[in-house]
């Protein structure tokens, strides 16, 4: 029988002593993790949710690591983030804008080289589904840019940890986070990766991810696309229909890491049955 595995990471706020004073507050991440371990519920997933201050780096790390060792191929893993996007200087060279992106999490920001590096675990065969409601910021006159768009009214919320406070951490904190961005075998990790994950986030690396009231706006999208397990069509489709109901400064993004798995894009999101190959009729030979 096919197992399903989802966890759910919100969080509403960040420990001020590790963000250097900086608490990060937003109003509707613990919300967005709820609602989608409900969805997985509904779906036949064993949930699991960290929210905010059980949101820690060790508590996500151990949970995607518990699932690495129980799933085995075929079984399908659901991983949820919504909370602030952050990023670090890049020290391994694998970034093109020479920076890394992160999770913005409790006690600590995780890197996506440890991500990357988690997915190697996974069982040939096994799923992955990643959606990420988080952004990453970009320059003092992006943020200027956005906030000059806003309408009138209160202004936006982002869920992008400001420069200022992100130079503060890393400054302070670099005898924490610089073995983990130094490793030079990233390439050898992303090769290793034997699962297939396939990542739909809230925005692009460029871009920011709005809070909300009741939502995150990709989360808040996402759920009116999926409109209570009606939706079908392919995770592209998913992805499509999400994007064409956001606006154009906020763009989802769907990426694939790992092994090629077309049958598992091609499923109806948050299956939990296994994709399988098929078979085509071989033709019959024509008399002479």
């Amino acid at each position: 029988m096919t197992k399903g595995i989802s966890l759910h990471i919100g969080l509403n706020s960040v420990d001020p002593q590790h963000y250097e004073g900086w608490s990060g507050p937003l109003n509707a991440c613990e919300a967005d993790a709820n609602d989608m371990a409900d969805l997985a519920g509904s779906q036949g997933f064993a949930t699991e949710k960290l929210l905010t201050k059980k949101a820690t780096r060790k508590a996500v790390l151990d949970g995607i690591a518990d699932a690495a060792k129980s799933l085995k191929s075929g079984d399908f893993f659901f991983l949820t983030y919504s909370g602030h996007g952050g990023q670090t200087p890049d020290l391994n060279a694998d970034e093109p804008d020479g920076q890394d992106e992160t999770w913005c999490l409790y006690d600590g920001q995780l890197i996506d080289d440890e991500l990357y590096s988690a997915w190697r675990a996974f069982a040939s065969g096994v799923r992955i589904l990643l959606l990420s409601d988080s952004c990453h910021s970009g320059s003092v006159s992006k943020a200027v840019h956005y906030a000059a768009m806003a309408r009138s009214g209160p202004p936006p919320v982002y869920r992008a940890m400001p420069n200022e406070v992100a130079l503060r951490v890393y400054q302070n904190h670099k005898d924490f986070y610089n073995p983990i961005l130094e490793k030079r075998n990233l390439a050898e990790t992303l090769g290793g990766v034997k699962a297939s994950v396939l990542l739909i986030s809230g925005c692009q690396d460029n871009q920011l991810s709005l809070d909300g009231t009741f939502n995150g706006l990709f989360t808040g999208t996402l759920k009116i696309v999926w409109n209570g397990g009606t939706f079908s069509g392919s995770y592209r489709r998913f992805h499509t229909a999400i994007g064409s109901k956001m606006p154009p400064d906020q763009t989802p993004k769907l990426s694939l890491v790992g092994k090629s798995n077309p049958e598992f894009i091609a499923q109806t999101p948050f299956d939990l049955h296994v994709a399988r190959k098929t078979a085509s009729t071989p033709k019959k030979k024509r008399k002479k």
